[in-house]
């Protein structure tokens, strides 16, 4: 109750009744209150004592577990109260003091971040996108889409691709430089093991891959890292990914990854005609000054190669990415390793140690359970069945091979005269 206000009304000669409409009061009330005898401050309810809460005893032991490890589970927490301590009450009871306790012994900084701009042709972002599994040339198989943006104006670039590997994410930045016509001075990447050789922990520098290193070297640019689980820090290529899929892929059907690509620059002129929401020009008119400021790409391209070691099986063959790949077996020795040296087109096998010799090359096959063999690999090879004569089996010949492929593999079936059954029969 106002009394103050009561009082007042009452001094300027209103009525008890006239107070009340005033204030919204019963007409008793406001006698109550305005009589001479009564107090000067309205009653108080009497406190009710509440009994302690059952957390009580335990607070500064909870307390001190919070500031060793801030991220301590509550169902942690209440395991061990319940068997070391002899707390005997319910979860909840730890889950609503660890609701006041946890903010105010380990408060959390806002997840706030500052805007930043860059002059034309100094910065662009790199990033990937997953597409699920889509219809290929060679089938169904994952999609992905690489995205590279300029992030002074926003220009963008997509291609889409099977495979994440090294090659191919080196390769996707070539098609890029030609696409922008020049190298920007830096690019940020996310913490990618074809960037980032291993995860360091926060303040450490980031080790990058020995083949980013040399990529970067050859083309002019300098490599940047973006901070662990900061996805602000490249906004500009984390947005394109998402626009990119909703206005080229969303609700369509392409039957390869070639005409995905075609389906993006047929859309890029809309994109580079809109006016950016964020520094207010036309985005093609901007990339022309952001364009202009790139450097020039170097006369020779730099040649990606990603490295491996295989084992020699007993039949002369190694195993990479599900394909069979030949050796000449004179130089096979048991146990051995090979390095195998990749591109995009070739795959090199060569000798580990010494003088690193190359030992034999072939095309990279693009189809999982695929036999790349090379027959003079195996020329002079034994073949393990020999004719009763003891006389062993002349090398299969290349008209003899018949090419019997299944869904995934092309299989090598040696194709022989029956006679030689009724003989091997006979005998």
């Amino acid at each position: 109750m106002n009394l103050r206000h009561f009082r007042k009304l009452k001094d300027s000669g209103a009525s008890l009744a006239a107070i009340a409409r005033e204030t919204g009061c019963d007409y008793r009330t406001v006698k109550k209150y305005l009589d001479e005898s009564a107090t000067a401050l309205p009653p108080t309810r009497a406190k009710v004592a509440h009994p302690p809460k059952v957390i009580e005893p335990f607070k500064e032991l909870i307390d001190e577990w919070l500031r060793k490890e801030p991220l301590l589970m509550g169902t942690v927490i209440h395991e061990r109260l319940v068997a070391d301590y002899g707390f005997a009450h319910s979860y909840q009871r730890v889950k609503m003091y660890l609701a006041e306790a946890r903010p105010r012994i380990c408060p959390v900084a806002p997840e706030l971040h500052r805007r930043f701009e860059v002059l034309p042709g100094s910065q662009a972002q790199v990033d990937w996108g997953d597409e699920g599994v889509r219809m290929t040339e060679h089938g169904l198989a994952k999609v992905y889409s690489f995205h590279m943006t300029l992030s002074h104006s926003r220009d963008p670039f997509t291609c889409f691709v099977t495979s994440q590997d090294l090659v191919t994410f080196w390769e996707c930045h070539l098609r890029a430089f030609e696409h922008f016509g020049g190298v920007p001075a830096s690019i940020l990447y996310d913490r990618t093991k074809t960037v980032v050789r291993r995860h360091v922990g926060p303040g450490q520098e980031v080790p990058l891959h020995p083949e980013a290193l040399a990529f970067a070297s050859h083309y002019g640019f300098s490599i940047h890292v973006a901070a662990a689980y900061r996805p602000q820090t490249k906004g500009r290529v984390e947005r394109q990914v998402s626009i990119v899929r909703e206005h080229v892929l969303r609700g369509r059907d392409f039957e390869g990854v070639e005409a995905m690509d075609s389906a993006f620059m047929d859309w890029l002129p809309l994109r580079r005609a809109q006016v950016h929401r964020t520094h207010g020009q036309v985005i093609s008119v901007r990339a022309e000054v952001d364009r202009a400021m790139l450097s020039p790409l170097p006369a020779t391209p730099y040649n990606v190669v990603e490295r491996h070691l295989r084992r020699v099986a007993k039949d002369c063959l190694i195993s990479f990415e599900g394909s069979l790949y030949s050796l000449p077996w004179r130089e096979v020795r048991r146990p051995m390793r090979v390095e195998v040296r990749v591109s995009s087109e070739r795959v090199d096998l060569h000798r580990v140690g010494g003088d690193n010799a190359l030992l034999a090359t072939h095309a990279r096959s693009r189809v999982k359970g695929a036999w790349v063999v090379d027959e003079s690999h195996w020329e002079g090879l034994p073949t393990g069945t020999t004719s009763p004569s003891n006389e062993v089996i002349a090398p299969i010949k290349e008209e003899q091979l018949i090419a019997s492929r299944s869904r995934n593999a092309g299989v090598l079936v040696h194709h022989r005269d029956l006679a030689f059954y009724d003989r091997v029969g006979a005998a």
